[in-house]
Parts: C-alpha cells; sequence; structure tokens
C-alpha cells in the first residue's frame, strides 16, 4: 500500500495564510471590535462621556433635556430662528418646539438645494406621569395616582427612589418648575412592594400580572396637618407644602405635566468604568452624540439639522411628536427662503434616525438571534429595520442608503455593525424613522447597543457612545 504523500509545511503555512486573508476579506469583522482602537481614542471615548453623564443627570425628563440642549447651543453661538431673516453659510440656528421638542440647524454652503441632513433623536423616556386627580389619603397615608408612559416592566417601578418633574401652568398664565426628590438633602418618593412573607398569591403570578398600572400608587407622606377632628388631614399637610415650595392648590394639578423618574445619578459600571449606567439612555444617549454633532458643525455643504424630539415611547403623536408637521414647516421655512419647493428639498435629504437597539444580553441569550444582534463595544448599531413580526411597523432602509452610509462609516474608521431588535417572533419595536421616511427622506436607525433597555436603570459602553457622536459628525461633514 502506498503511503500518503505528506504536505511540506511551507506550503501548509502558505494556505493558511491565504485563507487567513480571504477570510479576512470576506468575513464581517465580530465583536469585540475595541480590541481593534488604540488608548488614544478610548481616552477620548471616555472623556466624551463625563460630559454626556453631566448631560443626562440633567435631563431627566424632555423640557430638561431642551433647556440644557439650547443653554449648551447658545454657548456654541447658536441663535433662536427668524423666519424674516436671511441666513447665510455657517450661520446657526434653533427653533423651539412648546418646550418639549427642539430643532437646530447650520446653514450649508450650498443651502437646501441639495436636500438636508438629518439628525433625529427623542428626548422623551419610560416614566410614570402623575395623573390629572393624582393625590389621595387612605389609611393615613398620603398618594400620588399614576399613569405610565411607554413601555416598562411595572415590577422595576417598585421600592426605587423617586423624583417628581415637570411644570404647573397657573391660571394667571404663569408656570412653575417643578424638581423635588433629586437633591441628597431632600426627600424623595417611592412605590411600596409587599413582603416575601405575605406575597405568595402576588408572587404566583406571572411579571405581567403581579403588578397593574393602578398599583403604581406613590407614597408621599403620612404625617397630619394638624391634631384636630377633621378629615383627609395628611392630604391637607401634603397640599400645604405644595403651596408653600411652589405656590399650588389642588386644582393645579389638571394643568400640569409631573412626571416620576427614578432618583439616581448616572455611575461608571464595571471594575474598568467602561460602561455607563443611569436613566433615560433610551433615547438620550442618541440625544447628545446627535447634539454634540450639530455644535460642533462648522460650515457643512449641504444644511444640517439635528432634531431632539418627543412622544415617541408613546407613538409619536401630539404637536411634539414626529407625527407633527413641525419639522417639516421649518425646513419649508429654510427652503422658501432660498426659493426652493419644500417637497424637492426633502426627496434629495438623508436622514440619520438616531435611536438605540437591544444589546446583546448572555444572560437572555434565547430571544436574540445571534448572527444578527448588535453586542456591547460593538460599535455604533445599524438598524436596517424595526417593526415587528412580518416588519409590520417599519421602514426598512433601501440597500442603496445603508450601502451609502456603510461607506462613510468604514471611510471613518468608525466601528459599526448591523443589528436587529431580538428574534422575528419574539417581539419588535418602532422608531421615528417611518414617520421621516413617509416625508420621502432617506432614512435609516443609527444607533447605540443598550443593556436593560427601559429599565430605570440601564447600561451602555463609552466606547459605542463616541462612535455614536463620530458617526453623526462624519455624515454632516460628508
Amino acid at each position: 500500500m502506498a503511503k500518503k504523500k505528506e504536505e511540506k509545511p511551507e506550503l501548509k503555512k502558505e494556505e493558511n495564510s491565504k485563507t487567513k486573508e480571504l477570510k479576512e476579506k470576506l468575513f464581517m469583522k465580530k465583536v469585540n471590535q475595541t480590541l481593534s482602537i488604540d488608548d488614544d481614542e478610548i481616552d477620548s471615548a471616555d472623556k466624551f462621556c463625563e460630559d454626556y453623564k453631566v448631560f443626562l443627570d440633567s435631563s431627566k425628563i424632555e423640557r430638561e433635556a431642551v433647556k440644557t440642549s439650547v443653554e449648551l447651543a447658545k454657548k456654541a453661538g447658536f441663535t433662536e430662528y427668524d423666519p424674516a431673516k436671511k441666513y447665510k453659510a455657517g450661520d446657526k440656528v434653533y427653533v423651539v418646539n412648546r418646550g418639549k421638542a427642539v430643532m437646530f440647524a447650520v446653514i450649508g454652503k450650498h443651502g437646501c438645494k441639495d436636500g438636508v441632513r438629518l439628525s433625529i433623536a427623542h428626548i422623551d423616556s419610560p416614566r410614570l406621569d402623575l395623573k390629572p386627580n393624582p393625590l389621595y389619603e387612605t389609611n393615613n397615608l398620603a398618594m400620588f395616582k399614576t399613569h405610565y408612559y411607554g413601555g416598562i416592566k411595572k415590577y422595576q417601578w417598585t421600592v426605587i427612589p423617586l423624583a417628581l418633574h415637570g411644570v404647573v401652568a397657573l391660571k394667571d398664565g404663569s408656570t412653575i418648575d417643578v424638581c423635588f426628590g433629586e437633591d441628597k438633602n431632600e426627600p424623595c418618593l417611592c412605590i411600596t412592594d409587599l413582603l416575601p412573607h405575605l406575597a405568595s398569591e402576588q408572587m404566583s403570578k406571572t411579571m405581567g400580572r403581579a403588578f397593574t398600572g393602578e398599583d403604581l400608587n406613590v407614597l408621599v407622606g403620612s404625617r397630619p396637618f394638624k391634631d384636630d377632628s377633621e378629615s383627609e388631614l395628611v392630604k391637607l399637610n401634603i397640599l400645604n407644602i405644595l403651596y408653600e415650595k411652589y405656590g399650588m392648590t389642588e386644582n393645579d394639578f389638571l394643568s400640569a405635566d409631573l412626571e416620576l423618574v427614578p432618583a439616581q445619578k448616572t455611575r461608571d459600571v464595571g471594575f474598568d468604568a467602561s460602561l455607563i449606567g443611569g436613566y433615560g439612555h433610551d433615547d438620550r444617549v442618541c440625544a447628545y452624540p446627535a447634539l454634540k454633532a450639530i455644535l460642533d458643525c462648522k460650515t457643512p455643504k449641504n444644511t444640517c439639522i439635528t432634531v431632539l424630539t418627543d412622544k415617541e415611547e408613546i407613538g409619536s403623536d401630539g404637536n411634539t411628536g414626529m407625527c407633527s408637521d413641525y419639522m417639516r414647516f421649518f425646513i419649508e421655512d429654510l427652503a422658501q427662503s432660498e426659493g426652493l419647493e419644500v417637497r424637492h428639498v426633502l426627496t434629495k435629504s438623508k436622514c440619520l434616525s438616531a435611536d438605540v437597539n437591544a444589546a446583546y444580553d448572555p444572560t437572555y441569550a434565547g430571544v436574540y438571534e445571534s448572527n444578527n444582534a448588535c453586542y456591547i463595544n460593538g460599535g455604533v448599531v445599524i438598524t436596517k429595520y424595526t417593526g415587528h413580526g412580518g416588519k409590520y411597523g417599519t421602514s426598512d432602509a433601501c440597500a442603496e442608503y445603508m450601502g451609502e452610509i456603510r461607506a462613510l462609516l468604514d471611510g471613518e474608521n468608525i466601528l459599526w455593525q448591523a443589528g436587529e431588535l431580538g428574534k422575528v417572533d419574539v417581539g419588535g419595536g418602532g422608531t421615528i424613522a417611518k414617520f421621516v421616511a413617509n416625508m420621502n427622506v432617506d432614512v435609516v436607525d443609527l444607533g447605540i447597543p443598550v443593556l436593560s433597555m427601559h429599565a430605570p436603570f440601564e447600561i451602555v459602553s463609552k466606547v459605542d457612545v463616541y462612535m455614536t457622536y463620530r458617526a453623526f459628525k462624519s455624515f454632516f461633514e460628508a
């Protein structure tokens, strides 16, 4: 029997080298991509995120996010937009919509004639809103009734410190800003829960049924106003405190936007401090990079606009959400000032819908399809479509635009990945992309992978946040 001819070692080494070269050329790069960036870029990411943490803590509700963003914009030379004024290349303007949404624009050398470049993020997050008539007393305890806003796991909002943020509009037309529970020297509020010893029936229920919306009642006080025979003295004492602090009465709850959010500060996570934990990453973790990109924009070729919008978590309806025409009206004003039709401008426009995606969580691996999930430290994630089931409720970016964005990111050496929002029939979600697409604008979702999305304490990677900023900045400068 003839012996099998052995391969020469140098020939085998050459074939292995060719295989490796071919894999490098043809295979998609997998995470962890942080190995491919140097220490200087990681340092830049860490530094960038220090300012982001400050932004997140000062912007726990959409009104605060607008105020904080406008303050930063004014320092960067932005002025309030005047439709009657003629603007030139490099001018920086902003428009506030009812204190709950805001747009920032830098006028381009070519103006709007070749379309505008849009980055749009939302600044509302899941929370608990007060009902119109929230305050009541029961068994000598004062409580607030709430109505949850957006998709939450109700049990996550019990037995954590809560703060009250928002605004109260009085009948004389004045408004009062409310922020109670954030200062470490003042009290917080809280939703109670049963002790395990008495919770056998509760614990036998599914998570979705263990707490109902009507169970999310907030404990706000327990001391009576005076030692006399009147009823509802604890409620009276709370109202008296609110009156002395804010000048409001019980009727004023009817004209108030008051929101309960976690009373905690943003913190680094991990022994290596590589992650950020905090409330409201969805979607302020995209809003801040989009904001910073427009603030750092000098004189772009095409007019660039960052929109920070409201109401995404509940479907984008209302006059401050993306179903409203407020952004379209602004672009129309810009177009008309240049003698252009808005429909022609929109048709040539391009948009990055700045929204997050669900990062792969190995503890709950069963809900993800690993080849099409996004990963922490994998860089900015492109989400071609969202929706649910058979792509219902999504715009689905076209191949040509996907190719354009891929080329942009690769050309700037920006870490990026692609991802879906879980397995096909497990769940799904939506963004504002479909509403922008309805204006005949090319749009794709681009944002940051998030762990524990919609929880009171969400987690993101500092590298991913920084790469998202670089992506928006490159998009504006292209």
